[in-house]
């Protein structure tokens, strides 16, 4: 599929970039080395290609230069687990990536200073980023992180039963899923400290605050399926919406995208809707959430524009060819 045929996704928000971009990406790119995170050449180039940091770089644009090396350093772990958990045995084997996910969350929950030669690059790394996290978030704020990571960690074994299972999910089960599987709640969670925006919980619960951040994951969640389907297709994975779409409900490729699509668009609309309806406080108050509700556009812009312009992780410009080779099997299917 070319660029013409890709479906029509606009967002009515501008797009942002960290000025200290370029520090956090060599910052990166010295810190993978540092855990031993990129063990062959593939994996390097592939890093290289993948320009993690640019991604963190718009999505939180006002983060200071410690900051933004925290949460960039972050998603690039996250890719990089999410890769393992996709792709490699990991994946495969929920057993096994029981028994990690549960070292990793110990990191969390306890504190542990992980190092590389005892506890592995994946470890190592994750606690480095938690110290660092530590030295800047409030008591209070650590535990919604945490059960973040948990509720992500929780998500990767459902997948893994799945692949096990040789299992597609139905499409309300996916979309039910798919907020934590993408581990943005995370993220949004990183707002405070990554940003500096501090918000009772009060107004984090209140109905109106959650839907959007839902939204703005929903948002981030399918236009990166949209991005990433024909990977996915290829490696022989059901864990995206277009797919779960094309198996649940007999559609072609082409329809596929075109329903996630409107999906995604649906979600875009109820997104501005609900920042009409959000609900007024004092000054200083609503400064902060208006703050909070520009992170959320600042991720749903960052997505689109990284995938577009930064990556080389999708093939976003499909050929045709890949396209007539996608629509063939779904035909033989």
């Amino acid at each position: 599929m070319n660029v013409l045929n890709f479906p029509k996704i606009t967002y009515p928000f501008p797009s942002q970039i960290n000025v200290f971009v370029h520090e956090a990406d060599a910052h990166t790119t010295a810190w993978v080395k540092q855990f031993d995170l990129l063990s062959t050449p593939k994996a390097a180039a592939r890093f290289d290609r993948a320009r993690f940091p640019w991604l963190a770089a718009r999505a939180f644009p006002n983060a200071s230069l410690f900051e933004l090396c925290v949460i960039a350093d972050f998603n690039t772990w996250l890719f990089m687990l999410d890769d393992q958990c996709d792709e490699a045995s990991l994946g495969l084997k929920a057993e096994y990536l029981q028994t990690i996910t549960s070292q990793l969350m110990a990191i969390l929950y306890e504190n542990k200073v992980a190092t590389l030669e005892a506890d592995g690059n994946l470890a190592a790394s994750l606690s480095d980023i938690w110290q660092r996290m530590l030295r800047i978030s409030r008591p209070e704020w650590r535990p919604r992180f945490i059960r973040s990571i948990e509720e992500y960690f929780d998500s990767c074994l459902w997948e893994a039963n799945n692949r096990a299972a040789h299992c597609t999910p139905t499409v309300d089960k996916y979309v039910e899923m798919r907020p934590y599987t993408g581990a943005l709640y995370a993220d949004v969670e990183a707002i405070e400290i990554i940003e500096k925006v501090y918000l009772p919980d009060a107004v984090l619960e209140h109905p109106v605050v959650k839907r959007m951040v839902l939204a703005c994951n929903n948002v981030v969640c399918w236009a990166n399926d949209l991005f990433s389907c024909f990977k996915e297709f290829q490696a022989g994975d059901v864990h995206n919406l277009v797919l779960v779409l094309k198996h649940e409900r007999q559609y072609g490729f082409m329809d596929a995208m075109q329903e996630t699509a409107r999906m995604h668009n649906e979600e875009v609309a109820l997104f501005q809707r609900l920042k009409k309806s959000l609900p007024v406080y004092e000054p200083t108050l609503q400064q902060e959430l208006n703050r909070y509700i520009n992170v959320l556009q600042s991720w749903i812009t960052a997505n689109y524009d990284w995938s577009f312009h930064d990556t080389k992780r999708y093939t976003v410009d499909f050929s045709a060819a890949m396209l007539q080779e996608a629509e063939g099997a779904t035909r033989e299917g």
